[in-house]
């Protein structure tokens, strides 16, 4: 899967987090209370608790905070309980969307999620209609110009699944989910920081969109990202600016 803009579109949606940290914050404390209430609080035994910890000091999220998240997930303190769900659907040409919510109120998310789609030109498939197209793993992307064979070295040895190198010069590293906490963690101490570092669902062929298309294509993809529910949005278009 070289290359596109591939940098680009990173650059683009860092940005765009940036713009939303009030928003990530809520997310990540959604996640770790999740994560706290299906694994226990107790990171060093809970990889996703331990990922979404990560997540939130890398996003400079009050400790205070995080700990308390970590608490109502364990049950020691009271909070809301969140029901995770997934929704699959076509964007712009058929392109493949995937949304992943954590909610108090499906009734409402469903229908929030359908409404985006149908508005902005999409439709809300079928459980399994698209999530064969992505892959559950860890990826991170380091900068064009990143020492290759020094990468692939440490990335090897620490335990990743591949790198691959884009034709604009970026590099990425795939690895299990549970392995990407570490893998981040060597590559890190070598030198080597990723631009983005992520547990994702990661599209196993991309198609490109341009002009018209990848507008209209962005559009959908920023009124899934706008509700309050919705914690990921993962897509195999590649929108070139």
């Amino acid at each position: 899967m070289a290359g596109h803009s591939k940098w680009a579109n990173i650059q683009h949606r860092k940005g765009k987090q940036d713009a939303k940290r009030g928003k990530i914050f809520t997310r990540l404390i959604k996640e770790i209370t999740v994560a706290a209430r299906l694994g226990g609080g107790d990171a060093s035994a809970n990889p996703r608790l331990r990922l979404a910890m990560e997540k939130a000091r890398e996003n400079n999220m009050p400790k205070d905070s995080v700990e308390s998240a970590i608490k109502r997930g364990s049950g020691q303190l009271e909070g809301v309980s969140y029901e995770e769900l997934r929704y699959e659907g076509y964007g712009i040409n058929g392109a493949a969307v995937m949304v992943d919510c954590m909610t108090d109120n499906k009734t409402r998310t469903v229908a929030d999620v359908r409404h985006a789609f149908t508005k902005y030109g999409g439709n809300l498939g079928t459980d399994g209609s698209v999530s064969f197209l992505f892959k559950h793993c860890g990826q991170m992307v380091f900068a064009p110009g990143t020492d290759e064979n020094a990468l692939m070295e440490v990335a090897l040895d620490a335990g990743a699944e591949d790198i691959i190198n884009n034709d604009d010069g970026s590099m990425e590293v795939v690895t299990a989910p549970n392995d990407f906490v570490n893998v981040k963690q060597r590559l890190e101490a070598a030198g080597f920081k990723p631009e983005m570092a992520e547990v994702t669902m990661k599209a196993q062929n991309e198609v490109v969109f341009t002009g018209d298309s990848a507008v209209r294509m962005q559009k959908l993809l920023d009124a899934l990202e706008d509700l309050d529910d919705v914690q990921e949005v993962y897509t195999n278009a590649v929108l070139e600016e």
